[in-house]
């Protein structure tokens, strides 16, 4: 499903995995219409608090993400979207829209705090076709064997969330950002 804007691609999270080369997490984001795949690459910290949402792993305590989503319950707000919007040297961009009353407000936001609340507060992710085109490896054949295999990345990472960050890689399995 496109956006309200022409360029922007609705996507659903995939999963979280590690980049087998930089030994880093990545959420893999897949529009919901159409082939586009995108690894984002983000903290530990960040693939954790979107692995406990797509995993609904129960915590004793909120974590940073739940908090800020309190705080919008209790001010009457709400997560309506994201989008990603750019990306410049290697770094990604989003605003994230939070609605009160009838006024709707913009926050620039790093793309793993935007995806942790849109996860949280089921809204929908979209992402710029632009960053796409942007983020797109070059070689076609190299692209293809990297998207198949973030995608079985991402099923291991669903099935074991605990594999997460573990040092146990395959040295002919690599993603690209």
């Amino acid at each position: 499903m496109r956006g309200r804007g022409p360029s922007m691609i609705e996507v659903q999270v995939l999963g979280v995995l590690v980049d087998e080369e930089s030994r880093s997490p990545l959420v893999l984001l897949r529009a919901v219409e159409g082939e586009e795949t995108l690894p984002i690459r983000l903290g530990f910290p960040e693939a954790g608090a979107i692995a406990a949402v797509l995993e609904e792993v129960d915590l004793p305590r909120p974590l940073t993400h739940d908090l800020l989503m309190n705080l919008l319950d209790a001010l009457e707000g709400k997560v309506v979207k994201a989008e990603l919007t750019d990306l410049r040297d290697e770094t990604f961009y989003s605003i994230l829209y939070v609605r009160r009353g009838r006024k709707t407000f913009r926050f620039e936001a790093r793309p793993a705090d935007s995806i942790a609340l849109c996860l949280r507060a089921q809204a929908p992710l979209y992402v710029s076709e632009e960053v796409f085109r942007k983020a797109a490896p070059r070689d076609v054949a190299e692209a293809s064997r990297h998207q198949w295999l973030a995608f079985l990345h991402s099923l291991e990472a669903a099935a074991d969330p605990s594999a997460i960050g573990r040092d146990d890689p395959s040295p002919d399995d690599k993603t690209v950002q």
